[in-house]
């Protein structure tokens, strides 16, 4: 049964990978229309929480919803509210960057015609409109960023997942970056954001969840968080990660 007012629902997620314990009975929740900042160093678990979200891997156990939805029993009512944007460039490299995005659109039920509009709409957004017919390999390192999110965005999801996503970023790209996400938070997306920049989660979110070692050390307001003083050690080892 869809739940209209949270838009995650994480509890008790275990996971491993052999004898590693990527994921320690973690729970948490993310409210609709949040910007949630999940902090934490590399390695701590953000990366395996947003896989087991999106359904790129299981869990040994535990339950995780997407607005109520059950992401392994409800996968494909729960995968279409989600939009992912990874780390890695992971494009078709035969398609030009509009076929990129109306394929995968495509994936979603979404037809042609409307898919094609709505690839438009985005690359005016990002300014990849002069790039429309090239190829992914053709564009910048920026460009590509900007492509994630095109394609994150394509079957106008109701949560974004950003995985690092100014990881290796220039300054100015960096800043444009932020500048839509708090834009497409504005209009009403929750955003779900990992990251290791102390910066990035003050600059933009409204709730912060820390992660290390694959145990939630503390979930709340980004006011409330900032100032708590038992977390030095943990933003310490947070800030060295970069």
């Amino acid at each position: 049964m869809r739940d209209s007012n949270r838009a995650i629902h994480i509890q008790n997620l275990t996971k491993h990978y052999g004898e590693i314990q990527a994921l320690n009975d973690v729970s948490f929740e993310v409210k609709r229309g949040d910007f949630f900042a999940f902090l934490g160093p590399n390695g701590a678990g953000k990366t395996t929480t947003i896989n087991a979200l999106t359904g790129l891997s299981n869990f040994q156990t535990g339950q995780v919803k997407v607005f109520g939805y059950n992401v392994m029993t409800e996968y494909v009512q729960s995968r279409r509210l989600v939009g992912l944007c990874a780390q890695e460039f992971n494009f078709d490299p035969f398609l030009t960057i509009h076929e990129l995005l109306v394929y995968q659109a495509g994936y979603f039920g979404i037809l042609p015609k409307e898919a094609s509009k709505r690839a438009d709409d985005l690359l005016a957004r990002f300014q990849l409109t002069d790039k429309h017919n090239v190829k992914h390999r053709s564009l910048s390192g920026g460009m590509k960023k900007k492509l994630l999110l095109c394609r994150a965005l394509i079957h106008e999801p109701e949560i974004l997942i950003l995985d690092e996503p100014t990881a290796g970023c220039d300054l100015e790209l960096k800043y444009l970056i932020w500048d839509y996400l708090l834009q497409l938070n504005k209009e009403g997306k929750t955003i779900f954001l990992t990251t290791h920049y102390m910066e990035e989660a003050e600059k933009l979110c409204k709730t912060i969840g820390i992660i290390n070692h694959g145990r939630i050390v503390r979930i709340g307001e980004k006011r409330d968080v900032l100032r708590d003083k038992s977390l030095e050690a943990v933003f310490l080892e947070v800030t060295g990660s970069e």
